[in-house]
């Protein structure tokens, strides 16, 4: 006597991948579905090259201009930082770091196509979750090699116009390691705040804000608020690590860039609240 075909006793049935009932996508498949939709989007090139563009190519011409001016007497009696010359146009490069950063999230919203990842992906944290370590990665490896290119190349463009400097030399080393770092943490907080906004605007506008505006709103209050403010405000203390040269109000490298670091957690944990209780 025959029987009909089915499951091995003991053995549940495998969900076929796609359908109903399909198993959740694991965290691996996430980073590559996330790698892919970064990877494969022009936008992402192009930001990175702009970036690179500011970081290196200012930086040098920076470099250049404050080695000449040193040469002339431009200087003399003030303080001279070759490190702080050459990794001077990450200033701006944060910039196009942080708008690509919003781009990452905010471009599915606007698209529409986070519809379809959250089905690819309904585990929302995790969603989240993949595409702040992919994003953060790229941000840091691309952020490192800004950070080392425009300190070299910044102080072969000193040359022999001014005193300069090397990776030997004491903290030099951990300012440029800290400079990739800060660039990679300010892009991840830019991703955190476009999933809080869900907007592109909103969320250029609100990294603007935080990064250059408010700062300098904080320098036009009375000494006893602006110091207090400028000391412990997130991207201010955190961009201490790439200081060689503490000044007054600010704090240590290391402590101004945990400041930043628990800021970024605060505002990733709340995008986590948001895509788990809106509506996408």
């Amino acid at each position: 006597m025959t029987t009909a075909l089915g499951p091995r006793a003991g053995r549940p049935a495998q969900p076929r991948q796609g359908g109903a009932g399909a198993s959740p996508a694991r965290f691996s498949d996430a980073l590559r579905c996330e790698w892919a939709k970064l990877t494969s989007v022009r936008s992402t090139w192009v930001t990175l090259l702009v970036s690179l563009l500011l970081g290196v190519g200012v930086g040098a011409l920076i470099s250049y201009l404050a080695g000449s001016h040193y040469a002339t007497g431009g200087f003399r009696g003030r303080a001279w930082d070759p490190t702080a010359v050459s990794l001077r146009a990450l200033t701006i490069a944060q910039l196009a770091i942080a708008v690509l950063g919003s781009l990452v999230v905010t471009s599915e919203y606007g698209t529409g196509m986070i519809r379809t990842s959250l089905t690819a992906t309904p585990r929302r944290g995790r969603f989240l979750s993949s595409k702040a370590v992919v994003f953060t990665a790229v941000a840091l490896v691309v952020g490192e090699i800004m950070a080392f290119a425009a300190f070299l190349l910044g102080q072969l463009a000193i040359g022999s116009n001014a005193p300069h400097t090397s990776l030997a030399a004491p903290d030099v080393l951990r300012a440029v390691i800290g400079a990739g770092l800060y660039l990679a943490l300010i892009g991840l907080l830019s991703s955190c705040v476009g999933a809080l906004v869900r907007n592109t605007a909103a969320a250029i506008s609100s990294m603007v804000a935080l990064l250059f505006v408010l700062p300098g709103v904080v320098q036009a209050l009375p000494a006893s608020w602006s110091n207090v403010i400028t000391e412990w405000w997130p991207t201010q203390a955190g961009s201490q690590v790439y200081s060689l040269h503490r000044s007054a109000h600010t704090l240590s490298a290391w402590s101004g860039f945990a400041v930043l670091v628990v800021f970024t957690v605060i505002v990733f944990t709340a995008a986590l609240w948001v895509i788990e209780h809106r509506d996408a």
